[in-house]
Parts: C-alpha cells; structure tokens; sequence
C-alpha cells in the first residue's frame, strides 16, 4: 500500500536548511521518501518508535547523518504519513 506524504512548515524548511547544507541531501531525501511511501519499515531507513517528548512518533535514518521525524495519521480515509522535521540526531532529538 502507498502511502501519502504530507508536509508541515517545519519539515519543509528543515529540509531546505539541510540540502542548503549538502546538496547530496536531496538525493538521498528523495529515496528515502520513495522508500517511506512503499514501506516504511524498509531496513535501509531504520524505522523505530520514538520515547519521550517525541511519544506517538517515529523515526529514520536518511543517509548516516540525518534523521526524519514522522507520524502516522489519517488523509481522506487513509493512512498517510505527515512528515514532522529533519536533521541530524542532535537537532531532532
């Protein structure tokens, strides 16, 4: 089943901020994105629930410096994924 991505200001212009950074980001933002939408449980992405403050989201990796924050929620009556933020370990978490 694919999946819808949906994106919030903060996503988009983390991301803006990180391909800025390193334009290689683009690139693997936009295979991990594909990989999300297929599976997102896909072992190239690491998906794993977060604790905490982060409680009810998930997480994975994007290359090996970066993380994407998302969650799970419902899109004209189906799952879809709301992309919550980008960054490295540090910055997400």
């Amino acid at each position: 089943m694919k999946r819808v991505l949906l994106s919030t200001n903060v996503f988009t212009n983390a991301a803006k901020k990180a391909v800025k950074k390193d334009a290689r980001v683009a690139d693997e933002l936009k295979i991990a994105l594909e990989l999300l939408t297929e599976d997102m449980y896909n072992s190239r992405l690491k998906t794993h629930k977060l604790k905490g403050n982060l409680k009810g989201s998930m997480a994975c990796s994007i290359g090996y410096q970066l993380r994407l924050i998302f969650k799970i929620v419902r899109y004209q009556e189906k799952e879809a994924i709301l992309l919550e933020t980008i960054g490295t370990h540090d910055e997400v978490y």
